[in-house]
């Protein structure tokens, strides 16, 4: 019966492991993926203006606008 019980608490232990990391990467690392993965779609569609003095202006990126938008956005320089 202890052996028994040694197993059910190494199981709880590792469900609740698994538990917290699952909230961590969720709460805290998806978002920021998340972010960055709709960021560089964005950019991949949008119009940039990448002239020198653009990216000279604005520590190498590129100023940027996405067909409906208003509003102008940066964008890293690929070359």
């Amino acid at each position: 019966m202890k052996e028994a019980t040694g197993e059910l608490n190494s199981t709880v232990i590792v469900v609740i492991s698994v538990g917290v990391l699952m909230t961590f990467f969720f709460s805290y690392l998806w978002p920021l993926i998340n972010a960055n993965f709709k960021k560089q779609a964005d950019c991949n569609k949008a119009t940039c203006d990448c002239s020198e003095e653009v990216r000279s202006a604005n520590d190498g990126y590129c100023m940027c606008t996405t067909a409906g938008v208003d509003e102008e956005f940066r964008c890293v320089y690929k070359g």
